[in-house]
């Protein structure tokens, strides 16, 4: 078996189709289906079944893609890591909306300002799939304010946050605070389910025995905060998304009795990842290591108070 092979199978598994794997590797379908047989052949089992024209992984196809993945990636980090000493590579961020709207500009700007040789690629997503890119080494790590779902996740919380319910501003419908019973009633345009700012809604909700079904679903906050600015529902957000529409008066905040919706959030990465020098040099440059080692790391930054109050 060779690392091509390896290479092929981890595409036809995250894409779940040999043609959507071969355009992805500029290669003729044909050699895609070929390497796949030749694992299968190899191995002396079925890695997907194929039903209704779908790929999905046997249980023999989800313990290789565990190995395989980690092959793959082990590979493109020594390659990345060697052939870029000089410059620091390539660095791969996620994160989810509010903190890659509100804080990592910052980071990054501030990070890029020291190390302009270092190419950065972003990717801003829900918390649900950000996660999921993280797991499967898409990412050398992340920024999210969700609930971590895996237990190969290492997760560190640096910041509080707090999200609120606000309405628009000129709207007559709404009190200045109201019963817990009362947000059953209300019309809820919300983030779609994944995001940390829904799932942690609802989670909320459901300890006290309330359901809320949103009228908008929308993986847009700024798309929210338009229609709930027009009267057209109320939303839950998190307060630093809000707070320049509350200051302009655009958008009104309700307290609701008895009720808060208070998170962290989280730098996260996968428990064996292996650090480069440029993910060292982006957590010391912002405060989120004070010794860094590619293995061992003194993450005490997390909690001081000096770094907590940056932006």
């Amino acid at each position: 078996m060779t690392l091509r092979h390896m290479r092929i199978f981890v595409m036809v598994c995250r894409c779940k189709s040999v043609t959507a794997a071969a355009e992805k590797l500029m290669i003729a379908q044909p050699a895609v289906s070929l390497a796949i047989k030749e694992l299968e052949q190899y191995y002396g089992v079925k890695l997907f079944d194929r039903i209704s024209h779908k790929m999905f992984l046997t249980t023999e196809g989800k313990r290789l893609f565990l190995y395989a993945n980690k092959i793959v990636s082990l590979f493109d980090e020594a390659d990345s890591d060697i052939r870029d000493w000089d410059s620091f590579g390539i660095l791969r961020i996620g994160s989810s909306v509010t903190i890659g709207t509100c804080l990592l500009p910052d980071y990054v700007k501030r990070f890029h300002s020291q190390y302009p040789k270092v190419k950065i690629l972003v990717t801003i997503d829900n918390s649900a799939e950000i996660e999921k890119k993280v797991m499967e080494n898409q990412l050398d790590f992340a920024f999210i304010e969700g609930t971590i779902h895996s237990n190969n996740i290492v997760c560190h919380r640096f910041l509080k946050d707090e999200l609120v319910l606000v309405c628009g501003a000129s709207d007559p419908s709404y009190p200045e605070e109201v019963s817990l019973e009362a947000l059953e009633k209300f019309p809820f345009i919300l983030r779609e389910k994944g995001s940390g700012t829904r799932e942690l809604f609802d989670s909320t909700l459901l300890t006290k025995g309330i359901t809320v079904t949103p009228e908008w679903e929308s993986i847009s906050t700024e798309a929210i905060i338009s229609a709930v600015s027009k009267g057209l529902g109320v939303s839950v957000l998190p307060l630093r998304l809000v707070k320049d529409e509350l200051s302009a008066m655009k958008l009104k905040q309700i307290r609701v009795h008895g009720l808060s919706f208070k998170r962290f959030f989280c730098l996260i990465y996968h428990k064996e990842k292996h650090f480069s020098k440029s993910v060292l040099s982006f957590w010391e440059q912002n405060g989120f290591s004070q010794t860094p080692d590619r293995r061992h790391l003194n993450l005490s930054g997390f909690t001081n108070k000096k770094y907590s109050q940056r932006p």
